[in-house]
């Protein structure tokens, strides 16, 4: 009996992991379609700049608790990717706030910088899509107890994530003197 219901419970998490995780990108992109921007306030110009914060401490985070497992430091290691998590839902949060308020800012960096903007910009949109997917079932995996899974889920969540994080970090660092406010 105990087997049958978490399989159930794995398969009705699964589905619920692969329809958040289909739908916040879409949900993001299609917010990021509307042209008319809704008057939030000017507090939001600021989110760029808390975002940057945000994806720095993850970063760092996300470093802290590898080590933290490398030393069979569990509680630290669940503590420090629990917040990292938190960060990541925040980071979400603030995005979607900032660009349904503001309009896109432009790149206006010149000569070869430009196209490693842009390399790095593609790269972590793209990467962010699928992250989510793989940083979904390993909270999964680590609240259900399956550590085996977590770890096998964790190669790829990991690495993926910290190059988001970071990218997001430099990209935000590159494009901050083209912010007017």
């Amino acid at each position: 009996m105990e087997a049958t219901s978490l399989v159930e419970k794995d398969k009705n998490a699964n589905r619920l992991i692969n329809i958040v995780s289909i739908a916040v990108p879409l949900v993001v992109a299609l917010m990021l379609g509307i042209r008319q921007k809704f008057d939030l306030g000017s507090w939001t110009t600021y989110l760029p700049h808390i975002n940057g914060v945000i994806n720095s401490l993850t970063s760092v985070l996300l470093v802290i608790g590898y080590y933290f497992i490398r030393q069979k430091n569990v509680t630290a290691h669940r503590r420090t990717m629990m917040t990292a998590f938190t960060l990541g839902a925040f980071f979400l949060v603030n995005y979607v706030l900032y660009h349904i308020s503001n309009e896109s800012t432009p790149f206006g960096g010149e000569g070869w910088i430009r196209p490693v903007y842009y390399f790095l910009l593609i790269s972590h949109i793209a990467l962010s899509v699928v992250v989510l997917w793989f940083v979904l079932r390993a909270v999964y995996f680590a609240l259900t107890k399956q550590f085996v899974l977590h770890k096998k889920m964790t190669r790829w969540a990991l690495p993926i994530w910290l190059y988001v994080s970071t990218t997001g970090v430099i990209v935000y660092l590159m494009i901050k003197p083209y912010y007017t406010h």
